[in-house]
């Protein structure tokens, strides 16, 4: 099988050790051609460019940014995609069953490509943009952009610095008296205002520690997209919607809450523009947002067992 193994050398946990060691173990098997991202928006022409030469398998370590980048250079193409946990919170690997260390990780990837244990699965998209697991707008949008602007910190400082953004977020960087969000359905009609959604294409929305946050439980690959939006924003509000989230409670019915199913469009207006992101990227800000979500868009190497 022909593979192009592409590496994120500055995500959190990629080590050049950790690398080697991939490589050598992709390459006992297959013919496997190594490439390093060296900017933004690398790993998709780099995936696009594995589609168009026909590669089987792209396989990628790095974080949650760089497997979206990747996703969105092969969606719609026969060439696969296989990730490997490179960044600091690793959601989408997690979702998938894969464990934290990268080099087990490969492994157990190996053993679903010796049982072609290849699904096809569907993608959300925002304005053209597809995402693997969700887009938030708003609050968390928010978060990260501050976490963004302090890049070369994330990779040593991780979660601490995700809790430091959140707070300085929460304190100076957004209104929490005035709704800015309108959430409109696939017939046009309003369903709530808000302050803060998450549009997701399979649950968990993120881990902290090793807790997942399950917002929409059930949720996977190959459901329709789910949004989740906060109508008050104030600290009891989330507490208990964080609560009940880790707790893994349904949170169908909670106050201040609305939870929508089987989605495959909305829009999502905000005035003034407000933050998005996706897979945690942020996107920059805008007053209307389209999603659509694709059915058996991207084929994806699953481990074994793995229930999507």
């Amino acid at each position: 099988m022909r593979i192009l193994f592409i590496v994120n050398a500055v995500a959190s946990s990629v080590t050049r050790r950790r690398r080697v060691m991939i490589h050598k173990a992709l390459s006992t098997d297959h013919d496997v051609t190594i490439t390093e991202t060296s900017r933004r928006g690398h790993a998709t022409r780099l995936a696009q460019s594995a589609a168009r030469d026909n590669y089987d398998l792209v396989v990628v370590l790095g974080g949650d940014g760089t497997f979206n980048e990747a996703a969105n250079g092969l969606a719609g193409t026969e060439t696969a995609l296989g990730v490997l946990p490179g960044g600091s919170t690793n959601v989408f690997a997690r979702i998938l069953g894969l464990p934290d260390d990268s080099v087990e990780a490969a492994g157990v990837l190996l053993d679903a490509l010796a049982a072609n244990h290849i699904e096809r699965v569907g993608l959300g998209a925002v304005e053209g943009r597809y995402f693997l697991f969700h887009c938030g707008i708003g609050f968390d949008a928010a978060v990260v952009e501050q976490v963004e602007r302090r890049g070369p910190w994330k990779r040593w400082a991780g979660h601490p610095l995700f809790v430091y953004a959140a707070i300085d977020t929460w304190l100076r960087r957004i209104d929490r008296i005035n709704p800015p969000l309108r959430v409109i359905g696939p017939d046009g009609t309003e369903i709530t205002t808000g302050f803060f959604s998450v549009v997701m294409n399979a649950n968990p929305y993120t881990y902290l520690g090793n807790r997942s946050l399950e917002l929409v439980p059930g949720l996977g690959l190959r459901d329709p997209l789910a949004a989740v939006t906060l109508e008050k924003l104030d600290l009891r509000t989330l507490g208990s919607v964080a609560g009940n989230a880790l707790a893994h409670r349904t949170l169908d019915g909670s106050p201040h809450l609305d939870v929508r199913t089987g989605l495959r469009s909305l829009v999502i207006e905000a005035d003034p523009p407000i933050p998005y992101q996706v897979d945690g990227d942020h996107l920059g800000a805008s007053r209307r947002l389209r999603f659509t979500w694709t059915p058996n868009h991207l084929s994806l190497l699953m481990p074994l067992g793995a229930g999507i």
